[in-house]
């Protein structure tokens, strides 16, 4: 695991006496000596993946000072409310006062194949795992950002079955169910413990979400599991590794009765709240109501290739894009404007992901790269300008590509009979509408090239329609896990 900042010999002192609280088992030192011979050898194995398309989960970290908070969302794959709301919080919110780190992908294998857990329910691996489990990296860094010292609260992000009552109403409203919830595993922590009256926190947060349900049914409340009692199964939870590491933690789900949008906005509700709870200021640049969240959800997916050569907005993409040119011999490297974003291979495609549903499928042109050139000149309306490759430039009647010596430009869609179409005056019905990136056949390919090796390529967009806006926030993991490689 690597630096992350934060110093491994303070973590190791903070303890469970914390949380008022004593381990209640001891393992011997041979197990422990047989744990770390079989991580050392993870750990070498770990190293040889390295350029495997990464599935690591993201750090987001916003803010600065105290207090800070963790929130953490796709623990469980098949759960889009919660790492659909972290997203969000990595992407669109801004942090005025404290901090706040955000994992809006933690089990990022598991979110892609729609899967609760590729390798069993990792909100089950924090109590003893061991080394040689698939997860052990994931989980390993995920503790480690718990225990830093800066972190005072941490937030796990679930959507759960039904809705949870004290008392049974019916087969959706009973005990057993476990959405439109805070979950809590004690009532109170040691004093010294910011937030250590977790009921108390918790109930005045469900009390201010409370008052902005979208109907009376979504009511939520408060469910104590009793995890310090000797429930053996929470026990093993990510919120009980807080707990027992001195941090207050709580369990946040949503009910899976709702569409994911209504889901994500009950989600920000209780994390907003929760933050105004531990002293943490921000901003978010989309309003929240569940149309709101919904237009936050679908815009600026976006994706780039070959160093920015190529770029790929995907808010409307065509269910398969054919011949896109990629780098030869070389590593697929893929930025995206959202952490639950992948680019994977299946079979002779690749196929584009956003959480847990398939954006669209590339076919491939595998070619060499030319890097002679950063743009081309455009005559745009009867404006000239340089548009670089990887660009969307707006054109509202005519543009026309000017001639490079050397280079040759086709673009997708045109059928003019010749093998450079430098130099021709281009309007939109000039290009066949099923050659467009997007379905409503506005946005087409126009691309470079040097004899058979690719040069770049740029978009134009028939319109009025602005420019898709990229983010330039990119959390990453700090390390490389062996998660990079499951889920294949």
């Amino acid at each position: 695991m690597g630096d992350l900042g934060m110093d491994r010999q303070t973590w190791g002192r903070r303890s469970a006496a914390r949380a008022g609280l004593l381990h209640r088992g001891r393992l011997s030192p041979f197990f422990w000596l047989a744990l770390l011979l079989t991580c050392l050898g993870a750990a070498v194995a770990e190293a040889a993946e390295l350029d495997a398309p990464s599935l690591d989960f993201s750090v987001f970290k916003m803010g600065s000072g105290a207090p800070a908070a963790l929130v953490v969302g796709g623990i469980q794959g098949d759960e889009p409310g919660g790492f659909s709301a972290a997203t969000l919080l990595a992407m669109r919110y801004t942090v005025t006062r404290g901090t706040l780190w955000v994992v809006p992908n933690l089990n990022f294998p598991s979110i892609i194949k729609r899967s609760r857990g590729l390798h069993g329910d990792m909100n089950r691996k924090f109590a003893v795992l061991p080394c040689t489990d698939p997860e052990y990296s994931t989980v390993s860094r995920i503790q480690e950002l718990i225990r830093a010292p800066e972190v005072g609260l941490v937030l796990n992000l679930h959507d759960g079955s039904g809705y949870y009552r004290p008392t049974r109403e019916g087969p959706l409203h009973n005990p057993a169910r476990w959405g439109q919830s805070v979950i809590i595993d004690q009532a109170r922590m040691a004093e010294d413990v910011p937030l250590a009256e977790l009921q108390n926190v918790a109930e005045r947060v469900l009390s201010s979400v409370n008052k902005r349900l979208l109907a009376p049914g979504h009511r939520l409340h408060l469910h104590n599991t009793r995890t310090s009692d000797g429930n053996r199964e929470m026990e093993k939870s990510l919120s009980w590794f807080a707990v027992r590491h001195g941090k207050a933690a709580f369990g946040l789900e949503a009910s899976k009765e709702f569409p994911v949008e209504v889901r994500a906005y009950y989600h920000l509700r209780m994390v907003e709240a929760f933050l105004a709870e531990a002293g943490i200021q921000f901003t978010r640049d989309f309003p929240l109501t569940t149309r709101g969240v919904l237009a936050a959800l679908q815009s600026d997916l976006t994706v780039t290739f070959a160093g920015n050569r190529i770029f790929l907005p995907l808010e409307d993409a065509r269910p398969r894009i054919a011949y896109l040119p990629l780098p030869k011999n070389s590593a697929l490297k893929a930025i995206f404007s959202k952490p639950i974003m992948a680019v994977l291979p299946d079979e002779n495609e690749l196929c584009v992901h956003y959480g847990n549903r398939t954006v669209t499928r590339i076919s491939p042109d595998w070619r060499e790269m030319d890097d002679g050139l950063d743009g081309m000149g455009v005559i745009v309306d009867g404006r000239m300008q340089h548009v670089p490759f990887g660009r969307v430039v707006t054109v509202r009647d005519v543009f026309e590509v000017r001639s490079v010596p050397g280079y040759r430009v086709n673009a997708i869609g045109v059928d003019a009979g010749k093998t450079d179409e430098s130099g021709l005056r281009l309007r939109r019905k000039d290009f066949q509408q099923r050659f467009s990136v997007d379905r409503r056949g506005t946005l087409y390919r126009v691309e470079v090239y040097r004899g058979e090796h690719f040069a770049g390529m740029f978009l134009v967009r028939f319109g009025r329609t602005p420019d898709p806006l990229v983010t330039d926030r990119h959390g990453g993991p700090a390390t490389r896990g062996r998660e990079s490689s499951l889920g294949r």
